[in-house]
This record gives structure tokens, C-alpha cells and sequence, in this order.
């Protein structure tokens, strides 16, 4: 019988049912809960809901519903083993910034100092990255900026197309829908190729705005990581026009 229940349970929570509820005792179910075999369910449908695009405060004061979805998110993945990352990251990176930005910054996968510490472009390429957005008037504070990739690859290799996958369809997909971003700025061929489902020669594309066949309400535009400018610095010049050019976008359309 206790396997026989346990095989049950397995089985309901890969059809994606998380939840289990139990009658409390002495209490009875009501005309609507015996219709539906699901106590509570009605109840909990019948509250109002709220539209994720709502305003909210990303700083103090009460947490906003895009806040709110996205921490969501977050706790039903956080130990996420869908492709082999699992086995040598140190913890999931999620997102940083302001969820009610226009714009999205994506890049490929943490580094070491990003497993480390939780968040996004901490490490020597995202310092360099806010000196940039600093300089061109656009703070990290006003930017959503996260990853494809939410687990460091071992010797930060880039990720395989399978990781890549797993993480759009269990992140990256629905923090698009929850966020709504009007543009996405992809920081290197990589993040590039997750939106375009092509390869991408980063050097011949970057600096224009793109159909997004992943997300066709935003626009695509493409920059080089800021990783590749710290090892190329002659093209540091041609990383901040290209930024420069995006934020000339996000005024005229903000």
C-alpha cells in the first residue's frame, strides 16, 4: 500500500501537480468541494488576481507583483537537476535589477564569482559593464539583467545546447512573460543564438535591433559580452556605442 501511494505521488508531481490537500478534522466538505473532489480550490480560485505588468516598488515598500511571480519562480526551481550543471554549481543565479525595466540584459552563464555570491555580472566583466551603463547614463538599477544559463559550466565553458534548452523552458520563457520587456540586449553570441535559434558571428551582428522569434513582443538587439570587450579592449569604444544606441532606442520608445 505505502509503495503503491508513493508511485502515485511520483507520478501526479511529474504531471506538474505540487500541491496535496487534506481534509482538516471534523470538518465537512461543502456542496462545491464535493463537486470538484478538491477542498480549498474554489476558495482559492475565486480570489482576485492581479496583472503581472502591474506597477510595483523594486525597492522598500511593498513587494510588487512582478517581484512577487518572480520569487515564485525562483523557489519552485531552486534545485532544479534538469541537465548535468547541477552536479558542480554552487547555487542557482537568478536575475538582478528592476523587474519593471523596458529593458532586459542577457548574457550567457555565470562565472565564478556570480556562483558564488547568487546574482548576475558581479564578477570583473559585470563591474565593468556598470562602469559602462554609468557612463552612458543608464544605471544597473534601471536594467533587468539575468542569464540563459542560471548554473556555472565547469571552467566556465560555454553551455551545451541542451543546457541552454532546459533553462529557457524553466526560467528564461517565463521570466520574459512575467517582465515584458520591451527590448532585450543580448551581451554575446551565445545569448544571441538562445533568441535566434541560429549560430551568430557576434563581430558581423552586433550593434542592430533584430526580430525576436523567441519573444516577438521585444526587440532583439545584439553587443558584444563584456567579458570578450576586457579581453579585446580595443573594442571597448565600439561596447559603448552600441549601448549608447540602445538607450537612444529605450528613450524613444519610453
Amino acid at each position: 500500500m505505502e509503495n503503491r501511494l508513493k508511485a502515485t505521488l511520483e507520478l501526479l508531481k511529474e504531471l506538474g501537480f505540487e500541491e496535496f490537500y487534506t481534509l482538516s478534522e471534523g470538518r465537512e466538505l461543502s456542496q462545491d468541494e464535493k463537486n470538484t473532489g478538491e477542498p480549498g480550490r474554489l476558495e482559492a480560485e475565486n480570489k482576485p488576481l492581479k496583472e503581472a505588468s502591474e506597477e510595483i516598488t523594486p525597492k522598500g515598500g511593498e513587494k510588487g507583483e512582478k517581484v512577487v511571480l518572480l520569487e515564485e519562480l525562483y523557489e519552485r526551481n531552486k534545485n532544479c537537476c534538469r541537465c548535468d550543471l547541477c552536479k558542480s554549481r554552487t547555487q542557482i543565479v537568478f536575475y538582478d535589477g528592476d523587474p519593471n525595466s523596458p529593458v532586459m540584459f542577457v548574457g550567457e552563464a555565470p562565472g565564478e564569482e556570480e556562483d558564488k555570491r547568487g546574482k548576475p555580472f558581479v564578477g570583473r566583466a559585470g563591474q565593468y559593464l556598470n562602469k559602462v551603463l554609468e557612463e552612458i547614463g543608464l544605471p544597473r538599477e534601471r536594467i533587468y539583467i539575468t542569464n540563459v544559463c542560471k548554473c556555472r559550466p565547469p571552467g566556465n565553458r560555454k553551455p551545451r545546447p541542451k543546457e541552454m534548452q532546459a533553462c529557457l523552458n524553466v526560467f528564461l520563457r517565463k521570466e520574459l512573460e512575467i517582465v515584458q520587456p520591451k527590448v532585450i540586449c543580448c551581451l554575446g553570441g551565445t545569448a544571441a543564438e538562445a533568441f535566434l535559434g541560429k549560430t551568430v558571428r557576434i563581430t558581423r551582428m552586433r550593434g542592430r535591433f533584430y526580430p525576436n522569434p523567441l519573444y516577438p513582443k521585444a526587440k532583439l538587439f545584439l553587443t558584444y559580452h563584456p567579458a570578450y570587450v576586457l579581453r579585446n579592449m580595443w573594442e571597448a569604444k565600439t561596447f559603448k556605442e552600441d549601448l549608447k544606441k540602445l538607450k537612444e532606442y529605450l528613450e524613444k520608445i519610453t
